[in-house]
């Protein structure tokens, strides 16, 4: 999730478990154990690839953070000494908010290591987009009432708990939603007859009521969009080429090799001038793509590996009009 998503949440549930003991301080080291986690974007892994497929590694292993708990307790009681007859609490404090940092990560599409060093597999049960205004207000409502209600600590305490309780009644919600959308979606590429070997849904730019569903199918993709609110509509599929001729004599090429395994599949090649490049299907939108990377240069019409780059995101935010339309309109994509 987003930062602003992590620091409230992880703030919330800070003031959630120990606020009425300690005061802010719960609030306020809620917010900084919420980001912990995802500060590994500032760890150089050996360039563009690897930071893109090693982030969300070690930092969110749920073993590595419960381990990391009781001594981040530990700290906090020492900055904070007149705290240390809370420290169990502050124990709990820490589990909870670590691992809920990472377990919200994982409801996003883009992979994460809960597993680490046992599975380094990126896992994702994506039923969120990385900014999901719905999941946040709520929760960043009742951090603010805390701070605001100084002197009434009790209702703001009573306020802030509400607004968790919204965000993670978001949360169910979403889930039953990916679960309908999924289930409808396979029934309508049933009936008209799309075939496909790989299907991965997500939900579309800051809401769950629109979904994007893309499928592979050997040496072509799809995308399409479903709605909540398209009924019996037929989908609106278009097929594209993934072009893996393209990787033909640089298979062994360890940017490919970690793009093929990061991606789990959805992957695309495409020429880019005299380059190769390789993108990932599951994120971003045809044909604005978030991580794309070149891999190899033509020479001769034959790929020759290079270091790798990522190449600059174009994002057209016209979409988001479209977005809004498509909820409501089970039309063509345009």
């Amino acid at each position: 999730m987003d930062s602003l998503t992590q620091l409230t949440f992880g703030a919330a549930c800070g003031e959630a478990i120990l606020g009425q003991k300690v005061g802010r301080k719960a609030l306020v080291w809620g917010a900084v154990l919420g980001t912990l986690p995802d500060l590994d974007v500032f760890i150089p892994l050996g360039g563009p690839v690897n930071d893109f497929v090693y982030h969300r590694g070690f930092s969110h292993s749920l073993t590595l953070l419960a381990l990391l708990s009781p001594i981040m307790a530990w700290l906090i009681t020492k900055i904070h000494p007149d705290t240390k007859r809370y420290y169990c609490g502050w124990v709990l404090h820490a589990f909870i908010v670590l691992e809920a940092s990472v377990l919200l990560d994982l409801l996003t599409i883009y992979g994460t290591q809960i597993l680490w060093p046992f599975d380094t597999t990126p896992m994702a049960i994506p039923v969120l987009f990385i900014i999901d205004p719905l999941f946040t207000l709520p929760v960043f409502a009742g951090v603010l009432t805390t701070l605001v209600l100084r002197r009434n600590r009790s209702l703001g305490h009573r306020l802030n708990s509400v607004g968790l309780f919204l965000s993670l009644a978001y949360l169910v919600w979403a889930f039953g939603a990916g679960e309908f959308v999924e289930r409808r979606v396979k029934e309508k590429l049933a009936r008209q007859e799309v075939s496909y070997s790989q299907l991965v849904f997500s939900p579309a730019p800051f809401t769950t009521l629109l979904w994007r569903v893309v499928g592979i199918e050997k040496d072509r993709y799809f995308e399409t969009y479903f709605s909540l609110c398209d009924k019996d509509a037929p989908l609106f599929v278009d097929f594209y080429p993934r072009n893996l001729s393209l990787m033909a004599g640089i298979e062994e090429h360890p940017p490919v090799v970690k793009l093929k395994w990061f991606t789990r599949g959805y992957y695309a090649l495409s020429t880019v001038d005299e380059n190769v490049v390789m993108t990932d299907l599951r994120m971003g939108s045809e044909p604005d793509y978030v991580f794309r990377f070149k891999v190899a240069r033509l020479n001769d019409l034959h790929p020759n590996p290079i270091d790798d780059e990522r190449m600059k995101t174009n994002q057209d935010w016209r979409r988001l009009a479209w977005v809004w339309k498509r909820i409501w309109n089970p039309m063509p994509q345009t």
